[in-house]
């Protein structure tokens, strides 16, 4: 931590909810590693810049995680909007960040690049334009957790199931050699959970 930079993901009180990604700027050196520490004493709330907001269906099923890669990215866990068995269809499509793994690049405040801020230029669906450009992967249901393996970078992402089983999706770590083949993997729901068939 260099920058005293940090990020939220959270979801708006009220009707309707909107599920917001803010960054945040700490004043005062030397920088703790946790954002507790911020919160607690050297926060800046006067400094949050709003990355990212898109709305939500209902009140559940909002996701819940955010991580950097090893590729420096942001990587963002969002539910499909909520209920039972996805009604609005909404991790199936490309036109909502609803069921989707997001991947924004925080360090790109320009659209010099022909896309809109931080959109990273090797996003699957970057040429789709908003949304479908911040879209890395789709087909998720409630992806509350992920993590980045620390020794190789692997992504394990746990996606909350329907009724009976939980899924674990898996994503090797990124080299320059698989990237085309592993960006824009579709997971499945909610047509599937992992090789079942949903009703």
């Amino acid at each position: 931590m260099t920058n005293g930079r940090f990020y939220v993901y959270y979801t708006t009180l009220g009707s309707p909810f909107f599920s917001r990604i803010d960054r945040f700027t700490a004043t005062g050196a030397p920088f703790a590693n946790q954002a507790a520490a911020f919160a607690a004493a050297t926060t800046n709330t006067a400094s949050p810049t709003t990355l990212l907001q898109f709305q939500q269906d209902f009140d559940n099923h909002n996701g819940g995680e955010i991580a950097f890669g090893p590729d420096g990215m942001l990587y963002i866990g969002s539910g499909d909007g909520g209920s039972a068995n996805d009604p609005n269809e909404r991790a199936q499509n490309l036109a909502t960040l609803l069921g989707k793994l997001i991947r924004l690049d925080v360090n790109d405040a320009s659209s010099a690049d022909g896309d809109g801020l931080y959109v990273p230029d090797d996003n699957p669906f970057r040429a789709n334009g908003n949304p479908a450009d911040k879209i890395w992967a789709y087909g998720l249901r409630n992806p509350w957790r992920l993590s980045f393996d620390r020794v190789t970078g692997d992504l394990w992402i746990g996606d909350v199931g329907q009724d009976a089983q939980e899924e674990i999706n898996f994503q090797p770590a990124l080299t320059a050699g698989n990237l085309t083949t592993l960006r824009g993997r579709n997971y499945g729901w909610g047509c599937r959970e992992g090789f079942i068939q949903t009703p």
